[in-house]
């Protein structure tokens, strides 16, 4: 017969007996790290997928063209700045950015920020400010903070897309109303204010001209998708009113001379006392361009199958992306919606793609400045015009404002506030708006019922048994109604607190029941509580919900035994009571206690 004692383990050594913990911690944060830099397995596919690749690469970067001449100068830089940001950001974001279809570059929301930065600081503060920006996008995606996006709601993000392509509209009326460019500060940095100066002292005649090249380009970039959805209208429709203002002279502002070269990298000026003044700046486009960025990457994995993005490495990626455009003179880079979206839809499945659209805009500086710097910048106008409208879906806009009250109001008065005031103000406000109305929602949520004792089969004195069932949520916001509620019991002696239909409850919300728990035992009401669910036990017994209990017993798994236990309570009350009364003698009016019991 063998022995069923276990044979004792041999002594473990020092070594294994030395913690792990360290050395795994190591190892976590190591990886952690290495996971926010590239890697081969970005381009795990790309034997199967480099054709397509090659060819959206190349589509992207055709459409990509006048957007970034335009965007830089829309936002009071100069075309080459936008078309050096679009090379330089939209290589590097490519290379280490979370997304695999991601396209970066100048967008229409950062100029927008832009606007007012050019005109009160100067064009030559925006590399510094771009820089500064950088580097905070970079250290939020070091932190991993990727995911806080998320807490964006949707009528907010519509309403911010809203507001920008409003902005973006009216940003290139002073392009179309006058052959000289406004220097900085002689219009206002509210794009609806400084889109009325310039019309006010628009020349007619000028005006004009500008409309039909305008008129030309709208016209190319409605009709070529309907040819074949891969014809590059805004391309040709800026080909064809350059070719018009070359063969019929006018005078159209031109984009001017473009360098047939990249610009060296230098680093931007870091005057301590300018950096102070421009970091709430930089700040501001910092937050734009990482929420754009996530946005537009989330936006990206939804169209195809990509694979997954990760938040914390495109916040990596668009910042050394930025810091990039500032070495070469650029400005503040983000991920493009409408770029990411064409290259999506054009084949791209891998990086490669993003990379070649970057090749491409290179290839232009070096082949082709002398036609590019000829551009009429009324074309260009017309391209963003285009693109402001198309940012707008009519079908979002009334579904959101048929949906509630509450979403569509936050969706107006997010679009407004882009409109009129901040970008960021919008944002901040719009999800403030969007946290009151879910919180008011939760309130009302969070129902509390007064239930007298309706049985199968009553027993006396069940009139003196109260109900209170708790529904929903119990937070901060609705606590205090749910305790006027039930401390506005009328006379009873016991109440049976049903708490198994609660489905969350918070710190203040516990709080709140062993208040009324005190409470009701203070005015003699024996409490008892039923249902408590495990999730909620330990916050319970923290707070002092339990505690307040008169005794332990007066906890209850089924109501059966809740009640059967408040009706032991209310018979020894009354006999208790009856004990305690004066014993009145009978007369001939009053019958007595034995004839009223018959």
């Amino acid at each position: 017969m063998t022995s069923s004692a276990r044979i004792p383990a041999p002594p473990r050594t020092q070594a294994e007996n030395a913690p792990a913990a360290p050395s795994a911690r190591w190892r976590t944060s190591l990886r952690r790290a290495t996971s926010l830099l590239p890697g081969p397995s970005d381009y795990r596919g790309l034997r199967r997928t480099w054709k397509g690749d090659l060819l959206a690469g190349v589509t992207v970067g055709i459409v990509a063209l006048p957007l970034a001449l335009g965007f830089g100068v829309s936002s009071g830089l100069t075309a080459e700045q936008g078309l050096i940001t679009a090379i330089i950001a939209g290589l590097l974001a490519a290379v280490f950015g979370g997304s695999n279809v991601q396209v970066s570059g100048p967008t229409g929301a950062m100029v927008v920020v832009l606007v007012p930065i050019v005109a009160s600081y100067g064009a030559a503060a925006v590399a510094s400010v771009t820089l500064l920006a950088g580097l905070l996008v970079l250290a939020a995606g070091v932190l991993r903070l990727g995911r806080v996006v998320g807490i964006i709601p949707w009528p907010v993000i519509e309403g911010f897309t809203l507001g920008i392509a409003c902005i973006i509209f009216m940003q290139q009326i002073p392009l179309v109303t006058s052959p000289v460019q406004a220097a900085p500060g002689e219009h206002s940095s509210n794009a609806l204010v400084a889109a009325a100066q310039a019309l006010s002292a628009a020349d007619p005649g000028y005006l004009l001209q500008a409309l039909g090249a305008v008129a030309v380009v709208v016209a190319c970039m409605l009709i070529a998708p309907r040819i074949h959805p891969s014809v590059p209208g805004s391309l040709i429709g800026i080909a064809l009113v350059t070719v018009l203002c070359a063969v019929l002279p006018g005078p159209l502002a031109r984009i001017g001379t473009i360098p047939a070269t990249l610009p060296s990298p230098s680093l931007p000026a870091l005057d301590p006392a300018l950096l102070q003044v421009l970091l709430p700046a930089a700040a501001t486009v910092a937050a734009l361009a990482a929420i754009e960025s996530l946005l537009s990457a989330r936006v990206a994995a939804g169209l195809a199958d990509t694979g997954v993005y990760d938040p914390d490495r495109e916040l990596v990626g668009q910042g050394v992306a930025s810091v990039g455009a500032s070495l070469f003179g650029g400005m503040p880079a983000t991920g493009a919606i409408a770029r990411t979206s064409v290259n999506v839809r054009a084949g791209a499945r891998s990086r490669l793609a993003s990379v070649v659209h970057a090749l491409v805009l290179l290839a232009v500086v070096y082949a082709a400045s002398g036609p590019v710097g000829a551009i009429p910048l009324a074309a260009l106008a017309g391209v963003l015009f285009m693109t402001a409208v198309r940012m707008v879906h009519l079908a979002t806009v009334r579904t959101i404002l048929r949906s509630t009250r509450a979403d569509s109001l936050t969706f107006v008065v997010t679009a407004l506030i882009t409109v009129s005031f901040d970008l960021i103000a919008a944002v901040l406000i719009g999800v403030t708006l969007a946290a009151i109305f879910a919180l008011r929602g939760i309130s009302r949520s969070s129902g509390v019922t007064l239930e007298p004792i309706r049985s199968a089969q009553p027993q006396e004195g069940d009139e003196e048994i109260l109900a209170v069932r708790f529904d929903g949520q119990l937070f901060f916001v609705s606590a205090e109604r749910v305790f006027d509620t039930v401390m506005a019991v009328g006379p009873v002696s016991v109440v049976i607190l049903r708490m198994s239909a609660l489905e969350a409850v918070d710190a203040s919300g516990a709080k709140i029941l062993s208040e009324i728990v005190r409470g009701l035992e203070r005015r003699g009401i024996t409490v008892l509580l039923k249902g408590v669910q495990d999730d909620h036990s330990a916050l319970f017994r923290k707070v002092g919900v339990l505690r307040a209990l008169r005794h332990q017993k007066h906890l209850f798994v089924q109501f059966d035994a809740a009640l059967e236990h408040a009706r032991s309570h209310v018979r020894r009350d009354r006999a208790a009571r009856q004990l305690t009364e004066p014993q009145a003698a009978p007369t001939s009016e009053e019958p007595t206690a034995r004839t009223e019991r018959r």
